[in-house]
């Protein structure tokens, strides 16, 4: 990262140029597909793999489709006056997302809590933050980090709470590190860090 960027500008910043998936980026992965295949020694014209190169080019352009979403996309308006002033928490959230280091999946909850500051986000919304900053190639600690930096340039909240736990496909397929682990990450900003009663609701909510 640059100096003094966030989590969340770092990952605006490697994506702002990356341009929309069209037919001529289908066929260069489609090609990419075919060519790994043949390298790790199947035959592509067999019937069963026919088709497999197109079927696993759009299903990867699916599961990356965050890098063609922006946050005012996501968002479109859906903020909203109240006067509420208490923890608003978005449990059990699903998430699903691609290591960037193996490209398998890691799969999971994120939970999402912000106390308003004046402003609500629409309750789907919070669902689909989380999505879009998924649907990258990631690791579950920026992840985590990008959806609270999201949040808070989003409603300026007095604080955002954010925990992802998920199973990493990358250790449990591999090797002698096969296990049924949990990865468990944290972000808390604002008074989610600076309060420690605030913390405390926070931890006691997950546990409901």
């Amino acid at each position: 990262m640059h100096n003094h960027e966030t989590e969340l500008e770092a990952a605006e910043r490697r994506i702002r140029n990356i341009p929309r998936c069209g037919a001529a980026k289908r066929a260069s992965m489609e090609q990419s597909f075919l060519e790994l295949l043949q390298a790790i020694g199947e035959d592509p014209n067999r019937e069963g793999l026919l088709r497999t190169p197109t079927r696993a080019a759009n299903a990867f352009e699916f599961l990356t489709n965050g890098y063609r979403q922006s946050l005012d996309d996501v968002v479109n308006g859906a903020i909203f006056e109240s006067d509420a002033s208490e923890i608003i928490l978005v449990k059990d959230i699903e998430l699903y997302s691609m290591c960037e280091h193996h490209l398998l999946p890691f799969i999971g909850r994120a939970h999402v809590a912000y106390i308003p500051n004046g402003k609500v986000i629409g309750l789907s919304k919070v669902a689909r933050l989380v999505d879009v900053f998924a649907r990258r190639l990631q690791i579950q600690e920026n992840l985590t980090v990008q959806i609270a930096d999201a949040l808070m340039k989003t409603l300026r909240p007095a604080g955002v709470g954010i925990v992802v736990e998920a199973k990493h496909l990358c250790m449990m397929m591999r090797g002698v590190e096969k296990q049924n682990s949990v990865m468990k990450t944290s972000c808390l900003l604002g008074v989610f860090k600076e309060d420690a009663r605030t913390r405390s609701e926070f931890l006691s909510l997950l546990k409901d």
